[in-house]
């Protein structure tokens, strides 16, 4: 009866974990899908692939410990050893993997400014003629109420007008549009670069925070569930053999 009563214990408390681990996965997949949108479109502007291969990583491994802890799940209620330790051999492959998306988030936010600002000095030489980049840069000097990489004079110096996205709206002078310039209603005063990288630097923090936090958690707790996994085998093995 008490062996009994242990077994069954021991089953519950692994369902347990693998239910935290499912939830686990699926806060990493919703972080990586937002650092995903939010990345963008600023990524088209830097030459850093981490903000694109961070989010897609964190979303296929959220994936993973969802489908995985599912059967996690599945083989503690049936008591099935092989699936558990699957589990286990699985969660550990996982923790490396989210720990070097943590660790990558923080060394990308440590040298940041400097890839960033090369990246955008670039850019915006090929403003004319490359559509893509004209579109980012538009949308980020719109969102972000910003004009140019550190200062609007970032136009004029690479001969170019301003842009009409470095005015919050439009002015209209006899049923024209009026060009935007320093003059201009709602024009941004502020270059883009600063807050480019607050906002990366503050997803390089969520994508290796969640990365190393998440990692640690899962990690320690695999560990307890195969010794506890293990101990559930010895006593299912004693009662075949007694």
């Amino acid at each position: 009866m008490a062996i009994g009563a242990g077994m069954s214990c021991v089953k519950y408390l692994l369902f347990s974990f693998n239910f935290l681990f499912a939830i686990t996965g699926l806060i990493i997949l919703i972080v990586g899908a937002r650092a995903e949108i939010n990345a963008y479109p600023y990524v088209n502007l830097t030459d850093e692939s981490f903000y694109t291969s961070a989010p897609v990583i964190l979303i296929l491994v959220g994936l993973i410990v969802f489908i995985v802890a599912f059967f996690g799940c599945c083989g503690a209620v049936k008591e099935n050893h092989c699936m558990i330790v699957t589990y286990s051999v699985f969660l550990l492959l996982i923790f490396v993997a989210e720990l070097a998306v943590g660790i990558a988030g923080y060394v990308k936010h440590q040298d940041l400014e400097t890839t960033i600002s090369r990246s955008l000095n670039e850019s915006i030489v090929q403003y004319p003629n490359d559509i893509n980049i004209r579109k980012s840069f538009d949308i980020i000097q719109t969102d972000m109420e910003c004009c140019g990489v550190y200062s609007p004079d970032d136009w004029a110096n690479n001969g170019m007008p301003i842009p009409a996205a470095c005015c919050s709206a439009q002015e209209i002078l006899d049923s024209k549009p009026v060009a935007c310039t320093p003059d201009s209603l709602n024009f941004h005063k502020n270059g883009c670069l600063s807050q480019i990288l607050v906002h990366l630097k503050d997803i390089a923090l969520v994508l290796g925070g969640v990365g190393l936090g998440i990692a640690f958690i899962q990690f320690g707790n695999s560990n307890e569930t195969f010794w506890r996994e293990k101990h559930l085998y010895v006593i299912v093995f004693t009662l075949c053999s007694g």
